[in-house]
């Protein structure tokens, strides 16, 4: 079958046929309908050697939806032929986490090799992937892949994100998201979906400012000196009560400080390298809290799932066929997507 490999780190990943799968003891071989690319990716092909515990070569891919093909002899909890979206993290499968869908926070988590489909282990831009375990899938029915599959990764993370703030989004509290990219206009639907939050968009491009108003933002702007202010001013002067940075540079980074009200919510959730010294008094608003979720549980995904099927959540992606991988990786790479990139089978 054709796979899209990483063979060698930092450099680009390679077509190949590789070898079919079977699936042995509890594992679960998925024939793949989409498998979504994201920055995410980018850092693990330019990962230099020795940065990661992985091991080369596997085929890359964690926003994963397909079709159960065939069931190793002790697998249960999904029938061949059932439509699934994978679950992308996989912890150790032994710690109380893991016990309870929250592999993300798997506890041996550092002892591993791998992190799940895509980061370590074989994953979905290919023909076919090899599941562990049925643990590890979620149902989607008749959700079309290309919306299913960037859920696993881009939706879910952006609902855990969401969740851990919510409790502070009551009705006339505004949230300010910050990258409205593949995460970031997901994050703006499920704010809309979920809290009573007014949600304030912010984007260094144009056409991320339009996706954010089709997703449901209350108010866009670009990134410029004088956005601090702009945003308080939409706050009645407070400031926002909870920002989701999905960039994670120091200007976001900075821009989030300075537009958090006192004792407001500060979700880290972008990998742009910014960092955020604490031990300043007075630079920081008091009082406020700091996040740092990382993508989320198998239970949130099903939840993210239901969301999508009602029609509370719509992807906004762009299809390139397994084949044109690198041109997808190019344009990924130049800012030229709109919204999420997703990958089918040619």
């Amino acid at each position: 079958m054709r796979a899209l490999r990483l063979t060698a780190w930092g450099e680009p990943p390679a077509p190949a046929e590789v070898e079919q799968p079977m699936p042995r003891g509890s594992e679960v071989l998925v024939q793949v309908e989409a498998a979504g690319l994201c920055r995410s990716d980018l850092h693990v092909i330019d990962g230099a050697p020795g940065a990661l515990p992985y091991r080369l070569p596997f085929t890359l891919g964690h926003e994963v939806a397909g079709r159960a093909a065939a069931l190793g002899p002790d697998a249960d909890g999904v029938a061949v032929g059932e439509r699934v979206v994978l679950y992308g993290p996989w912890g150790c499968g032994a710690c109380d986490r893991c016990a309870t869908g929250r592999d993300n926070y798997c506890d041996r988590r550092d002892t591993l090799t791998w992190h799940g489909a895509g980061l370590g282990r074989d994953g979905g831009m290919a023909e076919y992937l090899l599941v562990p375990s049925a643990r590890h899938l979620v149902p989607i029915g008749d959700l079309p892949a290309d919306q299913a599959a960037p859920l696993s990764d881009a939706g879910l993370t952006s609902y855990h994100a969401v969740a851990g703030l919510r409790h502070a989004l009551r009705e006339g509290t505004s949230t300010v998201v910050i990258g409205v990219g593949g995460l970031g206009h997901l994050a703006v639907q499920i704010l809309r979906a979920t809290t009573t939050s007014r949600v304030l968009a912010v984007d260094v491009r144009e056409d991320a400012l339009a996706l954010a108003d089709r997703s449901g933002a209350d108010f866009g702007t670009l990134m410029r000196p004088d956005t601090a202010r702009v945003l308080r001013a939409r706050t009645g002067g407070a400031g926002a009560d909870a920002v989701l940075d999905f960039v994670g540079t120091a200007e976001t980074l900075e821009l989030a400080t300075g537009v958090l009200r006192p004792g407001g919510e500060l979700a880290f959730v972008g990998s742009g390298g910014g960092c955020l010294t604490v031990s300043k008094p007075g630079v920081l608003p008091p009082g406020f809290r700091l996040s740092l979720p990382f993508w989320g549980t198998r239970p949130e995904l099903a939840e993210v799932v239901t969301l999508a099927r009602s029609g509370a959540l719509h992807v906004e992606s762009e299809r390139f066929p397994l084949s044109a991988a690198p041109e997808a990786i190019g344009r990924l790479r130049r800012g030229q997507v709109r919204g999420r990139t997703v990958l089918v089978p040619d």
